[in-house]
């Protein structure tokens, strides 16, 4: 596949059509001389700079929001990844049906058709708003099951922690590294669309939770964080946050910004966070680099997902954090309270266990959901 890249710096947005009457032309010419069959552009057009650009380059121009949606739809594995970007696209449609005669057989197939429209139907805008109220009812029905999920976790008493950063980061290399999870791995944008929660021991032995999730972008799409808000939600109900970072990538600054411009929109950017300096593996000047960062950014660690170098380093910074949130208890429980004993040894930290007949004392160090929820036994 042979591509072209045009960049135009515009001191005015045209309306009709986003560039420069100019640069049209130029890129008429373009796909004359390539013969080309398809434009993107880096941003996102109105649906009349669509339908106008149409019919100025005789092919099909997709916008970044359509691309990105594009890749999505051709990512989602699951019944929810595929719920969540099909809500997304038919909201991208539905303003595009003006001017087309409410007609979307035009996605046939190719970059930019997949997902709700490859079936090559008629829709019109009522039947488009219906598939929308369906696919709200049926990921509500999703968001239900997930929050009963959290609920569960939340009842084993785990210390969550939730892997965010920039598409293609690693995150899930790291997440097999660190737990065997077997999460699909690739070099691609957003490999990861359904968040994988796995229960994994650290070296001091408590049990916590770690939960992969859709990796962010730049301009990250308005109707991307609509439709994602059940999976989002994973990284609003986690206890730390693990922003893994490509410091291998000429624009990381630009990726980390990204990172915590989406954190901010969903509410999550007073969390605790460590930062992975990941894919070091890739570099020769290392030292220098992760001084820089550690200079810049709290809590950083230096890792290789791949190779596994720094990985008791980020344990240990898991630990230390973890540990800044525990509290201390002092309980007197019954020698049958089996369930909450073991639920102490899994999540706390023991500081003395003393079997007296009928009880048990402990003072133990533990999480403030599962010390508020023994205070009952505390003396």
């Amino acid at each position: 596949m042979t591509t072209d890249r045009i960049i135009q710096e515009v001191k005015q947005i045209n309306s009709a059509y986003l560039i420069g009457k100019g640069k049209v032309d130029e890129i008429k010419n373009l796909i004359s001389q390539r013969d080309a069959d398809l434009v993107i552009f880096d941003d996102d057009l109105t649906p009349a700079q669509q339908r106008n650009l149409e019919e100025e380059f005789g092919v099909k121009v997709i916008d970044r929001t359509g691309l990105i949606l594009d890749i999505f739809a051709q990512r989602a594995k699951s019944k929810e990844g595929k719920l969540q970007v099909q809500l997304a696209q038919l909201n991208y449609l539905l303003p595009r049906l003006v001017g087309w005669g409410g007609v979307l057989s035009r996605l046939g197939g190719g970059i930019g058709t997949r997902g709700p429209g490859e079936t090559k139907l008629e829709v019109d805008r009522r039947t488009i708003r219906d598939r929308i109220v369906r696919a709200k009812k049926d990921i509500e029905k999703v968001r239900k099951v997930r929050t009963l999920h959290r609920k569960r976790r939340s009842d084993i008493s785990c210390s969550t922690v939730s892997f965010i950063g920039y598409t293609n980061a690693g995150k899930s290399t790291l997440l097999n590294h660190l737990s065997n999870a077997g999460v699909l791995v690739g070099d691609k944008l957003f490999a990861t669309l359904d968040p994988t929660i796995r229960k994994i021991r650290l070296p001091d032995n408590r049990e916590i939770l770690i939960s992969d999730t859709v990796g962010f972008i730049n301009k990250l799409p308005h109707q991307l964080i609509a439709a994602f808000k059940a999976t989002l939600e994973e990284i609003n109900e986690s206890d730390i946050l693990l922003h893994v970072i490509d410091i291998s990538h000429p624009r990381v600054d630009d990726h980390i910004t990204s990172v915590n411009t989406v954190l901010s929109e969903i509410g999550t950017s007073q969390k605790p966070i460590i930062h992975a300096l990941n894919k070091i593996d890739k570099l020769d000047n290392v030292n220098s680099i992760v001084r820089y960062w550690q200079r810049e950014l709290d809590n950083c660690v230096a890792v290789s997902a791949l190779t596994g170098q720094g990985i008791n380093d980020l344990f240990n910074k898991i630990e230390d954090l973890i540990q800044t949130r525990l509290k201390k208890v002092r309980l007197k429980l019954p020698v049958d309270a089996g369930d909450l004993i073991s639920k102490i040894h899994r999540s706390g930290r023991i500081i003395r266990e003393e079997y007296t007949g009928e009880e048990v004392i402990i003072e133990a160090e533990v999480d403030n959901k599962l010390a508020h929820s023994l205070e009952a036994f505390s003396f």
